[in-house]
């Protein structure tokens, strides 16, 4: 006999018993083959490899109900809660995973910017291998198939072929707070064209403290030559569970960067898949978790060579605090035949208490020949030479603490080209930084 679901699958199932049928055969196909294998699995267990260090037990005993559309629609959210300086291009809003047009701003040169929803009303057809089978049943874990079984909405991105977008696009996923226990679902397709150029800011805030639920699904490609940067900045509130999930494929000649800063949220699972498929693809990667209270954070980093001469830079940098625990699994894999291929992975962190957990795991595995490649991880504390030195020039303690701890974070954050936003990061990561006691 079957175990019986968990209150999570039932009430996802639930929820998606109450969604309509979208009228795209090979759509409600999808979506009902993705439900059935989320059903079939359930979340993943401590015996799952992959989420070894972050156990779910107590998220399947949660229940959460599908976020009402329309009341997100008439949600009232102050812009200044999402501006950031240095992003004023296009802006895309979703408010509990709905699209807010009252909040966003869809035009810019060089790009086609659209609400899924819209997308797939006016021309479906060239979403079908991105949402019907892009993750089919085995190939995903549960998360991802609840995604792709309920996201009803989300943004579909093209660069225009050798356009070059002078400002950011700012995508905004913003937690109301207001529809407590309730779950929304976003799926991000991109697309940068041939020796096209374009920066993208994606932006999680909380309006309020409520516990939710959310999913984010994003698949970006990058064609010949292309180049695009990516900011991750996660500023959620502490009662938000978020799980996002991250493949991005570089062609010939492409060049990728991501710059991640992972501030809140309560439970937090970041996937990222890179796949360099072409001859000379670049993909450089920078991030920072700086953790506290009970927040647990698990960033999953994985970096495929598949051609010829490509590379990957790969530096993280985690901090942990109170009784909070931060996960770093970091893989660079070299496939058979990516001869001149140039990897690196370095992941270090800072425990400052003797409560905080940090697990890192890094991996390499090569099948060509001619290759570099170099991993390193580590797990420390404040150097105490270091604080006493800065003591001594008449420096608090509690100061002296967050200026050790931002010039151990600052590698991950000042290859970001825009310098306000830079600046801005650097801010909000020692606002967030805890202080310890003052002597």
């Amino acid at each position: 006999m079957n175990p019986l679901p968990s209150p999570f699958v039932r009430a996802a199932l639930e929820a998606a018993g109450g969604l309509p049928e979208s009228g795209i055969a090979w759509l409600d196909v999808a979506r009902r083959e993705n439900l059935q294998a989320f059903a079939e699995g359930g979340l993943p267990e401590g015996r799952n490899e992959a989420w070894k260090y972050t156990p779910l037990r107590a998220l399947s005993q949660r229940a959460f109900a599908l976020a009402d559309r329309t009341v997100a629609a008439g949600i009232a959210v102050d812009p200044a809660l999402f501006a950031l300086p240095g992003v004023d291009g296009a802006r895309i809003v979703f408010v509990d995973g709905a699209f807010r047009a009252d909040l966003s701003s869809l035009d810019a040169d060089g790009i086609e910017l659209a609400p899924l929803s819209a997308a797939l009303s006016s021309q479906p057809e060239p979403l079908r291998f991105a949402l019907a089978n892009r993750y089919r049943r085995g190939a995903a874990d549960a998360f991802v198939h609840l995604n792709a079984a309920l996201a009803t909405d989300g943004l579909v991105l093209r660069i225009a072929e050798g356009a070059t977008v002078s400002r950011p696009v700012h995508v905004v996923h913003v937690s109301s707070g207001s529809q407590a226990d309730t779950a929304w679902h976003v799926r991000l397709l991109v697309e940068v064209g041939k020796g096209a150029a374009a920066d993208i800011v994606e932006h999680f805030v909380s309006a309020g403290d409520a516990a939710q639920l959310g999913t984010i699904v994003s698949d970006v490609v990058l064609r010949e030559g292309a180049r695009l940067g990516l900011v991750l900045l996660q500023d959620a509130s502490p009662a938000t569970t978020l799980v996002r999930r991250g493949h991005v494929r570089v062609d010939a000649g492409a060049q990728a960067a991501l710059h991640a800063l992972e501030l809140g949220g309560g439970l937090v699972r970041h996937e990222l898949h890179a796949d360099l498929d072409g001859d000379g693809a670049r993909f450089d990667s920078r991030g920072v978790f700086a953790l506290a209270g009970r927040q647990h954070v698990d960033t999953q980093l994985e970096i495929r060579h598949k051609a010829r001469d490509t590379a990957s830079d790969a530096l993280w940098r985690g901090i942990a605090d109170g009784r909070s625990r931060g996960v770093f699994r970091g893989a660079i894999l070299v496939a058979e035949g990516a001869d001149g291929a140039d990897a690196a992975l370095s992941n270090k962190n800072l425990l400052l208490s003797g409560m905080a957990e940090i697990d890192t795991k890094p991996e390499l595995e090569i099948y060509a020949d001619e290759v570099k490649a170099a991993h390193g991880a580590t797990i420390g504390q404040l150097d105490e030479r270091s604080l006493f030195y800065l003591r001594s020039r008449g420096i608090p303690l509690a100061e002296a603490r967050s200026l050790l701890t931002l010039a151990f974070c600052r590698a991950a954050l000042e290859s970001l080209q825009n310098d306000a936003l830079r600046e801005y990061l650097g801010e909000r990561l020692v606002a967030h930084l805890p202080t310890g006691p003052a002597e």
